[in-house]
């Protein structure tokens, strides 16, 4: 047992729709965009059908939760309205809860209103809120009422403004610091499963995340279980000099050194391989 297992306790459950997912295996999230921007254009989706097709194949390929977005997180992205992000999400969670009624849906806003319309209507299972909480100050109390798993991510700023805003003295410290005041809060609210996220990309250089990945096991004093979206992300495509499009071995490459860690859920465009990577990862892991 690791040092740190001594001295910290560490939830390794949440509850989705009544069921406990054991987050001691990591588990992947598979990405759906519904925004037209969206920085890696293989993940956005226009029609309906091909959007559940993507959704069912995520799935069968080892996906536990799939995570939807109407609303561009891009750098420099226009905020987008609260019509147009819930004109953008209604057809695909009404023919969701029609076809898939069992899948685990995390839904990707910042928006108190949104989230409340999306769980009591359409029984989405988790909120993923960028902002953590920054850009809408009825955002905790919503989740507490509507119990259900909170993504907590670190952001400064708006996706308009945060390139603007990675000034840290010491990154990994200040990040816990935020998010360990946010998830007392929020616990004391009677929100029971809080999940972190250190926001890679988000208000953060290249070097600074970097430095958030290599610094990742510290994290294990919250106590928290940890999501990592790396996905073909500029830390990567700019590092290997390439496009998203050619970032998926760069991608492999630091999912393994998350899930080395402790990161317990990875949010991926690319299932199959991230799937694969914790398989091989849990075998070698097992012989160590």
């Amino acid at each position: 047992m690791k040092l740190e297992e001594d001295l910290f306790y560490k939830k390794h459950t949440i509850c989705c729709k009544g069921s406990i997912i054991d987050l001691t295996r990591p588990k992947v999230m598979g990405i759906i965009n519904l925004t037209p921007d969206s920085f890696y254009a293989g993940s956005r989706q226009k029609e309906t059908s091909k959007t559940i097709a993507q959704i069912e194949e995520m799935i069968a390929l080892g996906a536990t939760f799939i995570d939807i977005g109407a609303v561009s997180t891009r750098p420099g992205a226009d905020m987008l309205d609260e019509d147009e992000e819930k004109s953008r999400l209604e057809p695909v969670l009404s023919e969701i809860s029609k076809h898939l009624p069992d899948a685990l849906i995390s839904l990707d806003t910042f928006r108190s209103s949104i989230a409340m319309w999306a769980v009591e209507k359409y029984g989405i299972s988790i909120i993923n809120d960028v902002s953590g909480g920054n850009l809408d100050d009825d955002m905790f109390e919503t989740i507490a009422r509507l119990d259900v798993p909170y993504i907590l991510m670190h952001m400064r700023g708006t996706p308009k403004t945060m390139t603007k805003e990675s000034a840290y003295n010491n990154i990994t410290r200040e990040i816990i610091l935020d998010l360990t005041t946010k998830s007392n809060q929020l616990q004391k609210s009677g929100v029971k499963d809080i999940i972190l996220d250190p926001g890679i990309g988000f208000a953060k250089n290249i070097n600074q995340n970097f430095e958030l990945l290599h610094r990742l096991d510290e994290f294990y004093v919250t106590g928290l279980p940890l999501l990592i979206g790396l996905s073909r992300k500029s830390l990567v495509h700019k590092t290997l000099g390439c496009t998203p499009e050619d970032a998926l071995n760069g991608t492999t490459v630091l999912n393994t050194l998350a899930l080395s860690k402790g990161a317990s859920i990875l949010r991926v465009h690319d299932v199959k391989e991230a799937a694969e990577t914790i398989l091989m990862y849990q075998a070698a892991k097992q012989v160590g």
